[in-house]
């Protein structure tokens, strides 16, 4: 049986219309004769939405029992059993009830696409799981509810449903979304238009993504070679040269111009040896292209025109961007240069920009890095100007040139000597003085056509040629191999330096660690391995790049480090030369993991110190809090009992009342406490179930007079999922607090609003409040801010508050009272699986 295809309508915030959408389509479907049914779909009670329903076939829902509650979720038995062509199915990231078939719903459409049933589903951008984080940072709301997003890559459509914010405003503003009494606090809190916004950008960057990942994979099916402009791409090519700033600057600008314009950095490294720039310069440059939202890469190659046009063909490049030449006017003899080649070689379909910079024109300088042996194509090129260019120069002397005389002659073959040595080392200038020689004994050298020489002084000559020859040769290529030692060697300092200051500074993670020495020597992956002892297996404290080595056996070069340790890289063999500096990275990842583990040992010893800390403030507590209110009911008790005084009913009664309001103070003070020893030992087990708040609120406020509070909570708000006992503590010491920092005679507010899948609780106060940098402080064990006096409590309200708020799923935190004082907003989420009543419709209606 064929799988069924899964079709989705992605919304960028809740209410875009991505349900009416997908009814819309079941509509034009079921006009087309398609056999389409409605296995689950949520109205939310929105008018527009529920007429929609009308003319689609809507299957039973499955009830289930718990907890004492009913609640629906999807039949899948049903949908299976029914067959249809096409299933509607709402909300693909909902969590289905316990008892369930599945866990989640999205695993429920996976059943329905294996027995070849098509799906229409609908999901919000914010319940994608590689999102939660970023959404919780905008919204400041963790999402429960997530689906994987590889669920919904496989969908074999996708359609963005997007508004604009002032659009989905007036939506709301209008009814449309929610009921008019949640309607001010959405718009005041998860529908303000910086929140829409940046929904709205994640889900067009999410879907253009997706995109582009599709048509990368239709163009290698294809094998499509030629660069589509569908957005600009542009390739920044680095030499590693204080240019590079500049160009990448210049390169963001112009990504700025056109929309999704992309940056895209890229080094092309040697592959014969250490890269030949300063690490400390490519690392400015790094990170400059990060910060502005680019990205930064590293190929290897030794035709640096190809690979810089290879790299750009293949993630379809719009641009490259690259700096003139910063070499003299003379080294151009040497070939037209890089951004000529590049630019002479992209072809129609690829610009290329030459950006002028400070560094044109001012040479090179130093081939750094680069080792004390001289690469492959400087030793071809030795060769060729020592065998060849004697050839080519006797030709030009006997045809082209007229008769200068034998010291001419000797003088241009030495300087082919020496320029053979300058190029390939001191095997080529030698033999390039023995070709060079012969050539002028057997061209110029009287009687010519032989190896006789008639004059002894052009003995001496050519002897003392050879000489010479022979004698500078071996200067220039001792000082050319000097030249590159010393390069090496401060390529070497810049590099130990580097890795000295960040030890100094411990700013270098063991993950940036080895990606900087994958990058140095231009590796494809780098691990570092350890293990417990010598027959122990190799584990993996981290790695880099694809196929990283899992044993040292394994990489093609291995570096230990102490006894049980080792950095593995795969890629190429490095020469000897180079295990000098990849020996003291293998000390400095050998550092970082130590310092972690040190600092994980800091962390749990630290927490033995909190854990001290909160003894000796217990200590302190029973010392002078617990007394206090012991001490007053020993005298109260002891007074009733003394036989020396005769009481009057209205003092017995006071000092009853005194006996009475100390044991209250005792219970609260020591329920406090053992709630925190509940919290700080994790042996907090929240029943959730379904509640609504006007039951469990008003029981809250039991223990602070009647005239002290406002109590505004709707019956009309959804029912949300608490554990009653731990909400109404926390709500209860929320209040309490609250009562006692109000001035007399100031109420305090408590109210409770619903938005999107919460409800928020609200306690106002018109107290002193508390500046911003102690409100997070204010919720911690045995704290108190301000003047409160001693006997008033250990400081326990809050931090019990919060803690048994986060055990119940929902977050406490405080704001400022507008006009003065301070608000404690408690929000908890409403129940997932709550029944909502039906429209007055038949749930199974055909057209």
């Amino acid at each position: 049986m064929a799988r069924g295809t899964l079709r989705i309508y992605l919304g960028a915030a809740p209410g875009v219309g991505k349900t009416y959408a997908m009814l819309s389509e079941a509509h034009r479907r079921v006009e087309r004769g398609t056999d389409c049914v409605v296995a689950f779909v949520e109205h939310h009670h929105r008018p527009r939405t529920e007429v929609m329903l009308h003319g689609l076939e809507q299957l039973p829902r499955r009830e289930i029992e718990y907890r004492g509650g009913t609640f629906t979720e999807m039949d899948v038995d049903a949908v299976l059993r029914r067959a249809p062509k096409v299933a509607l199915v709402d909300e693909l990231a909902h969590t289905n009830m316990p008892g369930s078939r599945n866990t989640k719903r999205w695993q429920d459409v996976e059943e329905l696409l294996a027995a070849g049933i098509d799906v229409i589903s609908t999901v919000n951008i914010q319940h994608l799981e590689s999102l939660g984080d970023v959404v919780e940072s905008i919204t400041g709301v963790r999402q429960r509810e997530t689906v994987p997003d590889e669920v919904v890559r496989r969908a074999d459509q996708i359609e963005l449903v997007d508004m604009s914010p002032q659009a989905l405003r007036r939506r709301m503003a209008h009814g449309n979304i929610y009921k008019p009494d949640k309607v001010d606090a959405a718009l005041s809190n998860y529908f303000r238009p910086g929140n829409l916004t940046a929904l709205r950008e994640l889900a067009l960057l999410w879907v253009a993504d997706r995109v582009d990942a599709h048509l990368t994979e239709y163009r290698s099916e294809h094998h499509v070679s030629a660069i589509w402009g569908s957005r600009e791409r542009i390739v920044v090519g680095l030499t590693g040269g204080p240019e590079g700033r500049t160009l990448i600057r210049r390169a963001a600008r112009l990504a700025e111009k056109g929309a999704g314009g992309e940056v895209m950095a890229v080094y092309i490294s040697r592959s014969d040896g250490l890269t030949a720039v300063s690490p400390k310069e490519l690392a400015l440059q790094r990170t400059l292209v990060e910060d502005l939202g680019g990205t930064f890469h590293q190929v290897v190659g030794d035709d640096i025109p190809a690979a810089l046009l290879d790299f750009a063909r293949g993630v379809n490049a719009t641009q490259i961007v690259l700096g003139v030449s910063r070499r003299r006017s003379w080294q151009y003899v040497f070939g037209p240069g890089v951004g000529a080649t590049v630019a002479r070689e992209s072809g129609p379909d690829l610009d290329v920009h030459l950006i002028t910079h400070a560094e044109v024109g001012k040479g090179r300088g130093l081939p750094v890095a680069r080792g004390a042996r001289l690469g492959r194509s400087r030793v071809i090129s030795g060769w060729l100007a020592g065998v060849l260019g004697p050839l080519l120069l006797t030709w030009l002397l006997k045809s082209v040139v007229p008769d200068i005389g034998l010291a001419n002659h000797m003088l241009l073959f030495l300087t082919l000597t020496v320029a053979a040595a300058l190029l390939g080392g001191l095997l080529p200038a030698l033999a390039s003085a023995v070709v060079g020689s012969t050539l002028l004994n057997w061209f110029f050298t009287p009687p010519v056509h032989t190896l006789t020489v008639a004059d002894p002084q052009n003995i001496v000559a050519i002897v003392v040629f050879v000489g010479v020859a022979v004698a500078v040769a071996s200067v220039v290529d001792l000082a050319a191999r000097r030249t590159h030692q010393a390069a090496r060697l401060r390529a070497e300092s810049e590099i130990l330096s580097f890795l000295a200051g960040n030890v100094l500074r411990g700013e270098t993670g063991l993950e940036d660690l080895l990606e900087r020495v994958r990058e140095t020597f231009g590796m494809e992956s780098v691990a570092l391995l350890e293990r417990a002892g010598e027959k122990d297996p190799w584990t993996c404290a981290g790695s880099v790049g694809p196929g990283p080595a899992t044993t040292p056996d394994a990489a093609d070069v291995d570096v230990p480090v102490g006894d049980h340790m080792a950095l593995s890289l795969c890629g190429r063999v490095l020469p000897a030369a180079d295990r000098r500096v990849l020996a003291a990275f293998a000390a400095q990842a050998a550092v970082v993991v130590d310092r972690r583990r040190l600092k994980g040992e800091a962390d749990r010893a630290e927490e033995l110190a909190e854990g001290n800390r909160i003894r000796t403030a217990l200590l302190a507590a029973v010392s002078h809090d617990l007394r206090t209110p012991l001490a007053g009911i020993k005298a109260a008790v002891t007074s009733l009992r003394s036989d020396d005084v005769e009481w009057s009913e209205e003092d017995q009664a006071e000092l009853l009342e005194a006996i009475e309001e100390g044991a209250d103070r005792l219970d609260h003070l020591v329920g406090n406490l053992l709630d925190m020893s509940r919290l700080q030992t994790g042996t907090v087990t929240p029943i959730i179930r379904e509640t609504d708040l006007d039951e469990v609120v008003p029981m809250a406020l039991g223990a602070v007079p009647e005239d002290t509070v406002d109590l505004d909570v709707p019956e009309s708000l959804p029912m949300v999922g608490v554990d009653r006992g731990l909400l109404e503590r926390s709500v209860a010491n929320i209040v309490e607090n609250a009562v006692k920092y109000s001035p007399p005679g100031e109420r305090v507010l408590v109210s409770a609003s619903a938005m999107a899948d919460r409800v928020e609780i609200r306690v106002v106060d018109r107290g002193p409040g508390v500046p911003d940098e102690v409100k997070d402080r204010i919720f911690e064990p045995f704290q108190r801010y301000g003047d409160a006096p001693r006997g008033d409590g250990v400081g326990l309200g809050l931090a019990v508050a919060r803690g048994f708020a986060e055990a119940i799923g929902g977050t406490l935190h405080a704001e400022d009272t507008p006009g003065g004082g301070l608000t404690m907003v408690l929000a908890v989420r409403t129940a997932p699986g709550r029944r909502r009543e039906r429209p007055d419709v038949s749930p199974a209606v055909t057209s």
